[in-house]
């Protein structure tokens, strides 16, 4: 059956809905271009301060607030609600502890991050839908009550995956925050595992009820929403994420699953004649260039990027590295030097074609980022899903890892000096599989999947991907 779009002669309209994080907004706004040169008529909808990610994509744009915190660039200086910069502060500490402490923490924050006020976001969604009419949405998985709000209104939608494909949950026994695998030097013992799936298994829990309370008062004729952490698009979900063989299966009969990846644009913008000269300045004196960039969160660990450039100094000495350092740039500007250039925030994908190799925490964006560039990366994981990317990356031979609650200069410097000496060999591989894809690959089948069936305000509310 064709959508409502085709039937009336036009471009499908569609809404990307974003929360409020750059690390989020970037990849959904370059989706959303993509979406539009696909032929969509496109708005994203996410915090005030993204509107020029809309402008710089060439799509609409809607203020829409989903959570009460936020991150614009640098998590620290971003304007935070009340109570948002402490629990920031909180979770940062728990990082020194180890995984399972951040771990830990993240589900004590789970309920105020990801649930804060789902009726007034389905009021939200409710009143945008009146006004725009799209006949489809695309929506972040980890916006659980934009997801609840659309399964609620009916409204048909996809959805996409942000980070490691588990945040979808394939199956009872994948647990959302309980990594479904670990890296080599991050193993933890028995007794705290089973600590963090107690932990996990309570927020779930009381996500679950949550979900049902609300559908049962404002869409009692819905489809009960199931398992909180698992509803998602019955229709297509888009992981920005290599279809890794040894990945948990799908249930067969659900929705199109659409490995795009990486959600990186196609060109990178010239970042002008200064970040040129860094470049050149570095690679005179130097014969190997390192890019240390630990997120838009984690950049405040400075105590983690001053080992990395001790060990880089003593253990390689003929290389040399751009760090970026957020707010901690100040704090951390004696460590520049000839071979060291030290700066808040740094254009990241562009500077990939131009170094040697990348430490990072294991973001998804700076994993397929990576990849995508066929760098060559060290990666310290600390918190949320990077310990299960962390993991893939090390099995598809397209990084190495290290336990960053555990290093020293020593042990920093060494795998720095190994990484630029013997490369992970399934770089190239990977690289080649990744970029075949990305955004027009995702865009063209979301468009596809999304025009098969009938009209969005006729069709039966959404259903969850598992039960």
């Amino acid at each position: 059956m064709e959508s409502s779009a085709v039937a009336r002669g036009r471009p499908p309209r569609v809404v990307v809905v974003s929360p409020p994080f750059v690390s989020h907004a970037q990849p959904l706004s370059v989706l959303a271009g993509a979406l539009a040169r696909e032929g969509a008529d496109v708005v994203l909808a996410s915090g005030p301060s993204f509107e020029g990610f809309a402008a710089r994509a060439g799509v609409g744009f809607v203020p829409l607030t989903v959570t009460r915190n936020a991150n614009t660039g640098v998590a620290r200086s971003t304007r935070q609600a009340p109570g948002e910069a402490e629990r920031l502060e909180e979770f940062l500490d728990s990082t020194r502890r180890g995984a399972v402490s951040a771990l830990l923490t993240q589900s004590r924050h789970r309920g105020r991050d990801m649930l804060a006020d789902p009726e007034g976001t389905l009021a939200a969604l409710r009143a945008l839908d009146a006004r725009l009419r799209p006949d489809w949405y695309v929506v972040d998985q980890l916006s659980y009550p934009v997801t609840l709000a659309l399964h609620c209104l009916g409204l048909r939608y996809a959805t996409f995956c942000p980070g490691h494909p588990t945040y979808v949950p394939p199956s009872e026994d994948v647990r959302f925050g309980v990594p479904y695998a670990w890296p080599r030097e991050i193993r933890p013992g028995e007794d705290r595992l089973e600590e963090l799936r107690a932990a996990a298994g309570a927020v779930e829990t009381a996500f679950t009820r949550r979900f049902a309370e609300v559908a049962r008062v404002h869409a009692p004729e819905a489809p009960p929403p199931g398992r909180a952490f698992a509803l998602a698009s019955p229709h297509a979900v888009a992981f920005a994420y290599p279809e890794f063989p040894w990945l948990p299966d799908h249930p067969e009969r659900g929705p199109s699953l659409l490995y795009g990846g990486h959600c990186g644009p196609a060109a990178e913008p010239d970042p002008g004649p200064g970040w040129k000269e860094v470049v050149g300045r570095l690679r005179a004196g130097h014969d190997r260039l390192v890019l240390i960039a630990l997120g838009t969160f984690l950049s405040a660990r400075d105590d983690v990027l001053a080992l990395l450039v001790e060990g880089l100094r003593s253990r390689v000495p003929g290389a040399a590295a751009i760090v970026a350092a957020g707010d901690r740039a100040a704090a951390l500007s004696a460590l520049a030097g000839p071979g060291v250039h030290v700066e808040a925030t740094v254009p990241q994908r562009w500077l990939l074609g131009k170094v040697d190799a990348m430490v990072h925490h294991g973001g998804n964006n700076s994993f397929t980022e990576c990849l995508a560039s066929g760098t060559p990366a060290l990666v310290l994981p600390f918190s949320s899903d990077q310990f299960a990317i962390a993991h893939d990356a090390e099995r598809a031979g397209a990084a190495r890892c290290a336990d960053p609650s555990r290093l020293d200069g020593r042990s920093a410097g060494e795998a720095l000096r190994r990484l630029l000496d013997d490369p992970p060999p399934g770089v190239g591989r990977w690289s080649r599989w990744v970029r075949r894809r990305g955004p027009a690959w995702t865009a063209r089948g979301l468009i596809r999947e999304m025009s098969g069936v009938g009209d969005p305000r006729s069709a039966a509310p959404a259903v969850p991907c598992v039960r």
